[in-house]
């Protein structure tokens, strides 16, 4: 596992955060916990830094897709090929759940803290199903901000339970 916090080791505590949150492996799960227990912050404050740098990477990723796989498209055959096959074959699995839940779903898939869910695998979602970029980025969003209550909440248990130890 990569130790982040050595990384930033020279960064202000609340930059660091911020940057580790922005990652696309440990995001806010990661990054609030380190905030809180590695880099002294409040929880308040580290679940913000966390916020903010979540929120701020996944809606970058999530506004830069379109442009990227357009251009791939366009001059390489093969990511042609690529996108369409991942689009038909991920809309016709799962198109019918999107459609039923909208939102929520996207919303639920970014909140749930575990592998491979969170904000940047929450933009790809988004962009695979052509959810609009001003939905998506609030759906993100609003799933990144419960997680973070989700990871606060842990977080804290976590500690108070070694502590009492």
């Amino acid at each position: 596992m990569f130790n982040y916090s050595s990384w930033f080791s020279n960064f202000p505590p609340e930059l660091a955060t911020f940057l580790i949150a922005a990652l696309p492996i440990s995001e806010l799960r990661g990054a609030l916990p380190l905030g809180y227990t590695v880099y002294n912050l409040s929880l308040w404050s580290a679940f913000l830094w966390s916020l903010f740098g979540n929120v701020a990477s996944a809606i970058i990723f999530l506004a830069i897709l379109e442009p990227v796989s357009s251009f791939l498209s366009n001059h390489f055959r093969f990511f042609q090929r690529f996108f369409q096959w991942l689009f038909e074959r991920t809309r016709k699995k799962h198109s019918q759940k999107f459609e039923k839940w909208g939102a929520l779903a996207l919303i639920t898939f970014v909140a749930i803290p575990l592998p491979l869910t969170g904000g940047w695998s929450g933009a790809i979602a988004a962009f695979v199903f052509g959810i609009p970029f001003k939905k998506a980025a609030l759906s993100i969003s609003m799933g990144i901000f419960l997680a973070g209550i989700i990871v606060a909440l842990v977080t804290l248990g976590g500690v108070r339970g070694w502590q009492a130890l």
